[in-house]
């Protein structure tokens, strides 16, 4: 047997197996890094109005928290943030997008437009505001489900025409998901006057529970494929 001296060895590989030590550091921080991102829920911003905020209803019972509870119950690690403001219009939005997006935001569901359309705004102001907001999320690299809302038809067919056509469009352009309509997992209640109380409040604009139900159902899949977006 060789006899060499325990100084000679710790001279010959003391290098190696600190650096090996390294290594393995570096791989279990890694690892554990990792883990944790995987651990973490996707956070999505539903920034929008009345509508998203929950107007007229008890918090557990709004778009959002019943939105939740439905991710919740299907198995799905997502986390959802209330950035509705009721009465906010397409302006009102774009000048708090840029502190709604905290760090931890993954993706943006823009629900807004109806107050525009009901004060009758412009709906190529509305569509600039809405660019705006759209191309501040596309800088950012965060993918977007847009929510449309059809235009009454109180101020006229070309109003309505241009206000319809706007989601569809902006969506196109900035390759967005589309929810054309809020209403459309009973929009044609909506015109039955006996069933509307079943899915709307008194005042015939914001969806009771029920109603926020209903939309739930329809539109939590969609939101759930935007989640998927943010891992591709």
């Amino acid at each position: 047997m060789f006899n060499i001296p325990r100084l000679r060895v710790a001279f010959l590989y003391g290098p190696f197996l600190s650096g090996y030590k390294l290594l393995i550091s570096v791989i279990l921080a890694t690892n554990l890094i990792s883990a944790r991102a995987q651990a973490e829920p996707v956070v999505i911003a539903a920034l929008g109005d009345s509508l998203t905020q929950g107007y007229g209803l008890p918090q557990e019972d709004g778009l959002v928290a019943q939105l939740q509870g439905w991710l919740d119950e299907n198995n799905h690690d997502i986390r959802l943030i209330n950035a509705g403001v009721s009465g906010d219009t397409t302006a009102g939005g774009r000048s708090r997008i840029e502190w709604t997006l905290t760090p931890d935001v993954d993706a943006v569901i823009v629900e807004l437009g109806g107050n525009d359309m009901m004060r009758g705004i412009a709906p190529s102001d509305s569509r600039k505001n809405l660019t705006e907001i759209l191309e501040i999320l596309q800088s950012r690299d965060l993918p977007v489900l847009l929510v449309g809302l059809p235009s009454a038809n109180n101020f006229g067919p070309e109003f309505k025409a241009e206000f319809d056509d706007m989601f569809p469009a902006l969506s196109t352009d900035f390759e967005t998901l589309l929810y054309p309509d809020f209403f459309t997992s009973f929009r044609t209640e909506l015109n039955d006057t006996s069933a509307l109380t079943t899915y709307m409040q008194d005042d015939a604009i914001h969806p009771n529970a029920m109603g926020v139900a209903a939309i739930v159902e329809d539109f939590g899949p969609l939101v759930v494929e935007l989640a998927q977006q943010t891992q591709e």
